[in-house]
């Protein structure tokens, strides 16, 4: 079912939904609750720059324990947790965390590393929190932004698996990657027609997939700067840090040259390239820019590393069962749907969009520009919309009804349909709810799909005509009552009055009205009662056709195995007649084989006699004798 609602002068939001066997049909919720729901609304957002240290003028490099090679920070990844779900607390330690003030003698609030898992946290669904970084990407088509591209990386350090997000979008200034790195600031929160509100959907998403993540942004601006910035719960935890702190690299265009740009002394930012180069998976300032090669004009290239593992101690993201996507493994992957996708094709993204990140993102987006591709480990994603696997539909305008705070010139273009895999009654129902463009709900289901009372009945009509039954006896009582206080003075008594008239006719009318009020109920009743006898009439037609059905195919079934049988003792009939047959080829074989051997041996013995005569025939022997 497709729900496009339109709201004048309010943001417009589009739902869709399918109907499976003559029932509104839901599916399950993904994740948990509010996940996507709340996720759609974050972003690669932006902060005021002052509360994160940039650069590392707090942080000491001679009370940092920094090593030449990139090396020891994998082999303290090694030593820590690398489960998400486990790798929120760590203890603080080291000298350099001792309370300090801003200029002005002002205490600054602070904002303590673990605040980056437990923020993470939002995200229980992995690919969730990947669409995140999509939808960053998505919004840059505002800045000219024709593709996104997501793949796999190989660290040259250790061998292990990135995760990289690249788009060409408008890129970001010093100023904005400083922003993307703080929390709750948004630029994008007045800019219509984008899905990043609050400026916390970059952190919650790269901290949810990998422990780290390095950032290079080119943007073209007045001058061209690029700019590199770099994430890493693994330095603030392997460090003991007890706040979060951003190393960061700023260069500036001056002709055909990339010259520093320094936003304090040159000790600060030699300390950023050091840490950079330290926890990251590059070894040299050359690596670092070298990145930019790998890029267009304009754009950001965002590469995640040290990604989770899952609680076998494998990547939670699976990389190798299909080149071509990226999946995850766990409770999400269920290989009974996939084989009903493999049958039922024309719902196989409700079988499968919950571990494979090619089907969630054909259906993430309600529209897409034709020229921009979203570009999934080399091979582009096709666009999918859910309507398409929709038939019999049914169009409807809904308009509800109006609550405090609501506009009342809310409505509701609806759009209902039948999956087209629907005869074969398999269970694919729900609500794809879309907000400004994104999906936040993938086949809502909003009731069970199948129960005692039938397939998508919330609540049987008996009993729903049995409680408004009690509840209009309750109001009538209610009204009496009120109407038989009410005739009373104030100056006397209810309780002793003796107004035997008055109460005698209220009763007369409350006997009457309540005998009007069952009898109403009683027709109801049997009206419904009526209805829900052609209805199991009907249904017991249509399991009569289906046990009929079901006849004839097992009587097919039967036949067809009869044949099985019958190929397959004739398939054992051929293949004893070839084994005799070669067993028989071999024994003649064997047989000429002997035969040429003693008639070679005889040809040998006659050869050997010739010789003899003729040289008993020869004149030499004739003078000898």
């Amino acid at each position: 079912m497709t729900f496009h609602v339109k709201q004048e002068k309010t943001n417009t939001q589009d739902y869709h939904a399918n109907l499976n066997n003559k029932s509104l049909v839901s599916t399950p919720d993904i994740s948990n609750n509010n996940e996507d729901n709340a996720s759609v609304y974050k972003k690669r957002k932006f902060h005021r720059s002052g509360e994160v240290d940039l650069p590392l003028s707090a942080v000491p490099i001679s009370q940092t324990p920094l090593h030449s090679s990139s090396s020891s920070a994998v082999a303290v990844v090694g030593k820590s947790c690398k489960q998400f779900w486990k790798a929120g607390d760590y203890e603080v330690t080291g000298a350099d965390n001792v309370p300090y003030s801003s200029p002005g003698g002002l205490d600054r609030a602070r904002v303590h590393p673990k605040f980056l898992h437990s923020n993470a946290t939002s995200h229980k669904w992995a690919l969730g929190a990947l669409a995140e970084l999509l939808d960053n990407s998505v919004d840059e088509i505002c800045h000219g932004a024709t593709y996104v591209n997501v793949d796999v990386l190989e660290n040259k350090n250790n061998g292990n698996r990135m995760l990289l997000v690249q788009d060409n979008g408008g890129g970001m200034s010093p100023d904005t990657m400083r922003h993307c790195m703080s929390f709750g600031y948004s630029a994008k929160s007045k800019v219509a027609n984008t899905i990043g509100q609050y400026g916390n959907g970059f952190k919650t998403s790269t901290m949810r997939l990998g422990a780290d993540v390095i950032v290079f942004s080119r943007c073209l601006g007045k001058r061209p700067t690029i700019s590199i910035g770099m994430l890493s719960y693994t330095f603030l935890r392997s460090t003991g840090k007890d706040d979060i702190v951003v190393p960061m690299l700023d260069y500036e265009n001056e002709g055909n040259k990339w010259n520093k740009k320094m936003r304090s002394s040159t000790g600060d930012w030699n300390r950023n390239l050091e840490t950079i180069i330290k926890w990251s998976p590059y070894s040299s300032e050359a690596d670092l820019l070298q990145q930019f090669d790998l890029m267009e004009n304009h754009g950001t290239r965002i590469i995640l590393y040290n990604l989770w593992d899952d609680d076998q101690g494998e990547l939670e993201l699976d990389f190798g069962t299909d080149l071509h996507d990226i999946q995850i493994r766990g409770a999400n992957r269920d290989e009974s749907k996939i084989e009903m996708a493999k049958e039922f094709p024309n719902s196989k993204h409700f079988f499968t969009y919950q571990h494979s990140l090619r089907i969630y993102t054909s259906i993430l987006y309600l529209r897409l520009p034709p020229e921009f591709r979203i570009i999934l480990r080399g091979r582009q994603v096709q666009h999918h919309k859910i309507v398409n696997d929709m038939m019999l539909v049914e169009k409807r305008c809904y308009r509800p009804v109006s609550a405090d705070g609501v506009p009342s010139n809310v409505s509701a273009d609806v759009t209902i349909g039948f999956v087209k895999d629907a005869k074969y009654h398999i269970d694919v129902q729900g609500f794809s709810v879309y907000h400004k463009n994104r999906l936040i709900k993938p086949f809502w289901r909003v009731w069970n799909a199948a129960g005692s009372n039938g397939r998508g009945i919330i609540e049987s009509s008996v009993s729903s005509s049995e409680k408004r039954s009690v509840s209009l006896s309750k109001e009538t009582k209610h009204v009496l009552k009120g109407k038989s206080d009410e005739a009373l003075p104030d100056n006397i008594s209810r309780s002793d009055t003796s107004s035997q008239s008055t109460d005698t006719n209220i009763t007369c009318n409350a006997n009457e009205r309540a005998s009007c009020l069952d009898a109403d109920l009683e027709l109801e009743n049997q009206q419904l009662m009526d209805k829900i006898k052609k209805m199991e009439e009907s249904f017991s037609r249509d399991l009569e056709l289906e046990r009929h059905r079901c006849r004839i195919l097992e009587t097919q079934l039967k036949e067809k195995e009869q044949m099985s049988e019958n190929l397959d003792k004739e398939t054992d009939t051929i293949i004893e007649d070839f084994s005799e047959e070669r067993d028989r080829r071999v024994n003649e074989e064997e047989n000429l084989r002997n035969k040429m051997k003693e008639a070679s041996n005889i040809i040998d013995e006659l050869r050997k006699k010739v010789i003899v005569l003729v040289n008993m025939n020869s004149p030499f022997s004739k003078r000898e004798h």
